[in-house]
């Protein structure tokens, strides 16, 4: 098997795994004042801080939940306690910001999705004239899940906030990949997911910038500074920490190793035809998005799958739904080109030899996939 969709999950790594199996052997709830409670508690903290310490940022601000979909709708839903106000967002976010703004707009909230160019880039400018003085919040996410374009989160962030909004960004592509600064990006929140690092699944965090406020969704036991009620899970939250601390210290190397394997694949594909490329050398190297023209989009699928190769249709939430992907039908692509494209994402673990026979693979799964 060719495991290629590291921007759905990426596989817990070592150092993952040995942190989790640890911090599972205690059996305490962090919330406990006995002993055992307060091993457990001290686990959860030593996670916290290692995260802390890998975005430069103080552990405090950090909130543990179980997801980015939860830290967005935790930002979005909260932001907007009732009707009025006006949020702006982009079109190809991902559907954990979307969704939200489509309820919000639902209950009255007035909703500006931007949209992207050819690239898949905001313009700031874009941005600056959708401003409203009622505008409470700006949420762009930082690289792209389906064709790694990334955006100019600091730019974004200062218009916002010159504009008297507050500045939301979606991360959860970032870490281990690309550099994220929180405190020059001057971000009010951002949303993080371990399982995209090589951490555990079910585990999320949601910076909130200190000074800031946000009314919690979860109501209960109070835990998390009160903003999410809810067991806390240490274990999770201790291998997120060293997880991604590793991930942070070798950002470098996985980069370049990254960007050599997706110039590797997307060379191997450039010359044919029917196969075209839909993201761009100055995207994240984590992910390549390429369209078999002509093809049956769930054969295309079904092929690679028999072939050993495992990758995304577009966004993998909306896998086996074959609906044309948002992302790419912003950028301009007919449904029938969209629901034939295939987004492959790479790790430090994947190799140029799997590469290769991914490129063949997929060529193949193309001439077999047309009518």
């Amino acid at each position: 098997m060719i495991y290629l969709d590291y921007a759905a999950t990426h596989p817990m790594t070592a150092t993952a795994l040995s942190a989790y199996a640890h911090a599972a052997a205690v059996p305490g709830n962090p919330a406990s004042i006995h002993a055992a409670g307060q091993a457990a508690r001290e686990l959860l903290e030593e996670g916290r801080a290692a995260l802390a310490a890998a975005l430069g940022v103080h552990p405090l601000t950090l909130t543990a939940l179980s997801g980015g979909t939860e830290a967005d709708n935790q930002v979005l839903l909260s932001s907007f306690p009732g009707a009025g106000g006006h949020l702006i967002t982009s079109s190809i976010e991902h559907s954990a910001v979307l969704a939200p703004a489509r309820f919000l707009a639902a209950r009255g909230v007035a909703v500006t999705f931007l949209e992207p160019d050819a690239s898949g880039q905001i313009d700031p400018e874009q941005l600056r004239e959708a401003l409203r003085p009622d505008t409470k919040l700006v949420s762009i996410h930082h690289a792209n899940n389906e064709i790694g374009a990334v955006q100019p989160i600091a730019e974004l962030a200062e218009i916002a906030h010159a504009g008297g909004a507050k500045f939301h960004t979606d991360a959860v592509q970032s870490p281990g990949v690309l550099p994220v600064d929180l405190l020059s990006w001057k971000v009010d929140y951002a949303s993080f997911s371990a399982h995209k690092w090589g951490g555990p699944l079910g585990v999320g965090l949601l910076y909130v910038r200190r000074g800031l406020d946000l009314p919690p969704l979860l109501l209960g036991g109070g835990q998390e500074k009160g903003l999410r009620s809810g067991t806390q899970n240490a274990p999770g939250l201790y291998a997120a920490g060293l997880s991604l601390r590793e991930a942070v210290a070798a950002q470098l190397q996985t980069h370049a190793h990254l960007r050599a394997l997706n110039d590797r694949l997307t060379a191997r594909l450039s010359g044919h035809a029917n196969v075209r490329a839909n993201h761009t050398p100055a995207g994240s190297p984590k992910v390549a998005s390429f369209t078999a023209l002509g093809a049956d989009g769930e054969a295309l699928l079904m092929n690679l799958d028999f072939a050993g190769v495992c990758v995304s249709a577009g966004s993998a939430c909306s896998a086996g739904t074959m609906q044309p992907s948002h992302v790419l039908s912003a950028l301009g692509l007919s449904d029938a080109d969209a629901l034939a494209t295939v987004r492959l994402s790479f790790g430090f673990q994947t190799t140029t030899g799997e590469i290769d026979e991914a490129a063949s693979a997929l060529l193949r799964a193309a001439t077999a996939s047309r009518a």
